[in-house]
């Protein structure tokens, strides 16, 4: 089957806007490339310095430049589910890559704070900057100059996008994800989200809305909901930078270690200094990066990758904008229902086909490049396959079989919905992003009167007063990146899905954010240019008419042009002070819109491309 225009037109539109910024980028890393792997160059303190703790055997080979080491950059902590089974992971690693004759060490580490647990709490603020941190933090970590390849342990919500970002900057090593698991599936979504509805209601107490909390979110490993974590493992698969089949492997199995054994091994054999190489920056592409945008859309995934996508193609040189992502959308049919946009979490998504099953129908129709480099070799086509143990317990390859659920994976020729789950707005309150795939068909439009709040604790309480008992669209303005942030507005679903169970028609606009478990309620996210820098959110009345269809894509504030012209925008707050938010002031004053990444690192380093071009010549 040929590439489907669409996406070979995106991805030209996509290196041509690139051209300059993806040269630059690429010349950088030849620069790297050329000063080869510090550690043979290093003089005799810097290197005692760096295998001082290293075991005796390790410190020889370390010493002398005999054999491969891998850096190992990892966001461990006991707090986040998902990141807790870290913790053994260097000691496994350091084993594996002893199997091969190759040596690792921990480069450093990175914070990971959880989304889940800061919702709705003052530390959300720091989510999105979070993830220039991280970034740093994997630029410092590297910056020994020690290794000659690169393991990257992280799953959640902004930490893959802040590792990519970082390890980019070192795009000369070759690189993996190496992802930990999802836990085993607890209360079902559907029964949790009623829980939460009949709390709101008042109907359960606390006791039972934690027992079910717990009940749901109850070991080890990643949340079990198609949210940012989750689609953060499959974009890294569509990205080909883990092993195939690697996403939802169960967290602490053995199936589970066999894949992280031979991610290690594998890492060894295409190091730095290896006979094939494989660096990072020549696997993430114009071609990887449209892969990725085609598994978003394909299987519904979150809204934040419209954020996150951007910001790992800028780190590679590479501009992408919504617009791509939207004409993706209309041709790429959303064949996978994973929750919240289906019943079935990601375990049961596995179980019946999984990412394999994805990949293989949508190469099939010519909805991916098959021409990509990836880690495991064999171009995209390597991950239409299964990981399973064979009767000696080792990890083998089978090619992938067809959906055994139509309820959860459907063919391309059968899908779900004929486009995309994700849509761009347009209209006279600026630009957003909106997630089809959960959204019933009698609500892609909506339209009705404002109610205005500026923070999710009043729309709550207007909630529970009673105000939102009617048609409503609920505007929450003063959320974006230089007013706090940008952080998740999940806490306003449980009471807005209140109302719309009560049968009113109700719709979220925001220029804040929604997570990858966004649900039922219609939203406009993520729209710019923000309420904080006079965007038209700040000329937002209670009583106007706004009209949210994502069948159009119309995002349109229903007043006579005149008027609208000549209202003033109201000056939204700044939240800067407590739990730490203060710290992050630069990061808000510099932070670009969503549709470029939101990043402030980023921002900076590509403002200049002459005086980055002069740099570059300074230094040969």
């Amino acid at each position: 089957m040929p590439l489907n225009p669409v996406v070979e037109s995106v991805t030209a539109r996509i290196i041509e806007r690139s051209r300059r910024s993806r040269r630059h980028y690429l010349e950088l890393m030849a620069y790297n490339r050329a000063k080869g792997v510090s550690r043979p160059q290093l003089a005799c303190s810097n290197i005692a310095h760096a295998v001082a703790a290293a075991r005796p055997s390790d410190k020889e080979e370390l010493l002398y430049n005999r054999v491969p080491n891998i850096g190992i950059i990892t966001s461990y902590n006991d707090m986040v589910s998902a990141h807790q089974p870290y913790g053994r992971y260097p000691e496994q690693i350091k084993l594996f890559a002893r199997e091969v004759g190759a040596t690792a060490q921990v480069a450093g580490g990175t914070p990971a704070m959880c989304d889940g647990v800061t919702q709705g709490q003052d530390g959300m603020d720091l989510s999105v900057f979070s993830r220039d941190v991280i970034a740093q933090s994997t630029a410092i970590g590297l910056c020994h100059g020690m290794f000659d390849a690169v393991a990257l342990l992280g799953v959640c919500d902004k930490i893959v996008p802040g590792l990519l970002m970082g390890a980019l900057r070192y795009g000369h090593l070759p690189t993996m994800l190496l992802p930990a698991g999802p836990m085993g599936s607890g209360l079902p979504n559907k029964e949790k989200v009623h829980v939460r509805e009949l709390y709101v209601e008042g109907k359960v107490g606390r006791e039972k809305l934690l027992e079910a909390e717990c009940a749901s979110y109850h070991g080890a490993g990643t949340c079990t909901f198609y949210g940012t974590a989750n689609t953060n493992q499959m974009m890294a698969e569509f990205l080909g930078l883990m092993m195939p089949d690697s996403s939802f492997i169960r967290v602490n199995t053995p199936l589970r270690q066999e894949i992280t054994r031979a991610a290690v091994h594998r890492l060894a054999e295409i190091g730095f200094q290896s006979e094939n190489p494989l660096p990072l920056s020549e696997i993430i592409d114009e071609k990887a990066i449209v892969n990725a945008a085609v598994g978003l859309m394909a299987t519904g995934g979150s809204t934040n990758h419209t954020i996150h996508l951007p910001a790992v193609a800028r780190a590679a040189g590479i501009v992408i904008d919504w617009e791509d992502l939207s004409r993706l959308s209309d041709v790429v049919p959303m064949i996978a229902r994973i929750y919240p946009s289906g019943s079935a979490d990601v375990n049961r998504f596995n179980e019946v086909g999984g990412l394999p099953a994805i990949i293989a129908e949508l190469m099939g129709a010519g909805l991916l490049h098959k021409d990509v480099k990836t880690v495991a070799g064999g171009g995209i086509a390597s991950y239409a396959r299964r990981a399973v143990l064979d009767a000696q317990e080792k990890l083998v390859y089978r090619s992938a079989s067809p959906s055994s659920d139509l309820e959860v994976i459907r063919p391309v020729s059968d899908p779900f919905h004929s486009s995309g789950g994700i849509r761009l707005m347009k209209g006279n309150l600026g630009r957003g992003i909106y997630k089809a795939s959960a959204i019933a068909q009698d609500n892609l439009t909506v339209e009705a009167p404002v109610r205005v709040f500026e923070t999710q604790e009043a729309v709550k309480e207007a909630q529970r007063r009673g105000e939102l008992d009617c048609d409503v669209v609920v505007v929450v303005r003063g959320q974006g990146p230089r007013a706090n942030g940008m952080p998740e507005l999940h806490a306003l679903i449980p009471p807005l899905g209140v109302q719309m169970a009560k049968g009113h028609k109700v719709a979220l606009v925001t220029d804040g954010r929604l997570s990858g478990a966004s649900g039922k309620v219609p939203a406009a996210v993520h729209v710019w240019p923000e309420a904080r820098m006079g965007g038209p959110l700040a000329k937002i009345r209670d009583g106007d008419r706004i009209r949210v269809c994502a069948v159009t894509g119309q995002l349109d504030v229903l007043i006579d042009e005149e008027i609208w012209e000549e209202r003033e925008a109201v000056e939204v707050p700044l939240s800067d002070a407590g739990m730490g938010r203060e710290l992050f002031a630069i990061s808000r004053n510099l932070a670009p819109p969503a549709e470029k990444g939101a990043s402030a690192v980023l921002s900076m380093m590509d403002h200049d491309l002459d005086e980055l071009d002069d740099d570059l010549k300074k230094v040969g």
